[in-house]
């Protein structure tokens, strides 16, 4: 289905169809780290090439939205609004690639008390984005009834829900860095900064889904 089709029936379709490659995209991230803790390389390379192909379904269609998106919306949303959103939304895609690449770069072995809270953060970063990708898949119903009423407040919830599990990956990720922290001075120095940094990558997924719930809460507060 293209672009102009999506947009005929909703102008949120194009949007909602967006998030839901970012969010195939992002599912490729906790099989990606499986590989790396066990050791399979063919594995690894197969997810994060499929990211890859998955990133680029997101852009292709991140940039067919941005031209086909009318100057003047006859809807109580602003264009700039709706662009800020994918954007957010597209930063989702960009952080799992960019995570990909970095484990494509170098060989990255996983320290034993390392895996189990990695693993953990990893699969809870999924669960952020797969609520926020929930939360746009509500924007259809909140426009019909004007962001307000019964279905405004429990995407509200939705979106309170979304800053929970945001809060409890910040958690996971304080946790890992301070293991990191604790045995650094058996790794090499270099396979420190990059865990440090793929740490950090990882939280941001977490922290972009959490951005798009809150651009949704703006919405509703409007």
């Amino acid at each position: 289905m293209s672009i102009l089709d999506l947009f005929a029936r909703s102008p949120f379709k194009p949007m909602q169809e967006h998030m839901r490659v970012v969010l195939e995209c992002v599912r490729e991230v906790p099989p990606l780290f499986d590989a790396l803790c066990s050791g399979d390389s063919a594995a690894l390379r197969a997810h994060a090439e499929r990211i890859h192909e998955l990133e680029g379904q997101a852009d292709r269609l991140k940039n067919d939205l941005r031209a086909h998106l009318p100057k003047r919306l006859l809807l109580p949303v602003d264009r700039r609004d709706l662009l800020e959103i994918l954007a957010v939304q597209d930063s989702i895609a960009d952080t799992a690639q960019d995570v990909a690449d970095l484990l494509m770069q170098r060989a990255m072995p996983v320290p034993d008390s390392m895996r189990q809270p990695l693993i953990e953060l990893v699969r809870r970063v999924e669960r952020a984005c797969d609520q926020a990708g929930q939360v746009i898949g509500e924007l259809d119903e909140l426009v019909e009834i004007g962001f307000r009423g019964r279905e405004a407040s429990r995407v509200e919830e939705m979106i309170n829900q979304l800053g929970s599990i945001e809060g409890e990956t910040d958690r996971l990720e304080s946790s890992l860095i301070q293991e990191l922290f604790r045995i650094e001075d058996s790794l090499p120095p270099v396979t420190v900064m990059l865990w440090y940094d793929l740490i950090g990558r990882i939280g941001n997924l977490a922290d972009h889904a959490e951005k798009v719930g809150n651009r949704v809460r703006l919405f509703i507060a409007s």
